[in-house]
């Protein structure tokens, strides 16, 4: 159909076989980039709030751990007064000593359950915009 002057009408369905292959091969292209640009944005994201977690939890961990040396040091004190120790002071911190070996391989075992049972950051929100853009593709094709 043409308009007064012989020129299709814009949005026309009157597309070369050609022309309609290489609209789809370049719409798909860019969607394949934008779901690779999603998923880099997505982890750089995940990064950025692991890494301010880690620093976060590295300086916790050094006052935990100057807070740990004086409690230890009057648990062992205790120790010693609870079972009236005069001669052998030693006994009280090596009473601590063994209840931080247990402790320390309690939380080892914890440890490696938990990296065992953990994944590596994964592009969630890609992944599942690339799965419903397939969906989408294949319901098409159909």
């Amino acid at each position: 159909m043409a308009i007064g002057n012989g020129t299709p009408p814009p949005g026309s369905a009157e597309k070369s076989l050609g022309e309609i292959v290489n609209e789809v091969t370049e719409k798909a292209s860019l969607l394949v980039r934008e779901e690779i640009e999603l998923a880099k944005a997505e982890m750089q994201e995940k990064v950025k709030r692991i890494g301010k977690g880690a620093a976060f939890a590295a300086v916790a961990g050094a006052f935990l751990l100057f807070m740990l040396i004086y409690f230890l040091e009057g648990v062992a004190w205790l120790v010693n007064d609870l079972f009236n120790v005069t001669s052998g002071i030693w006994i009280g911190f090596f009473v601590v000593t063994i209840g931080l070996l247990g402790f320390g391989g309690l939380c080892a075992a914890l440890a490696v359950r938990f990296f065992k049972t953990g994944s590596p950051p994964t592009p969630q929100l890609a992944i599942e915009e690339a799965k419903k853009t397939r969906e989408v593709l294949e319901e098409a094709r159909h």
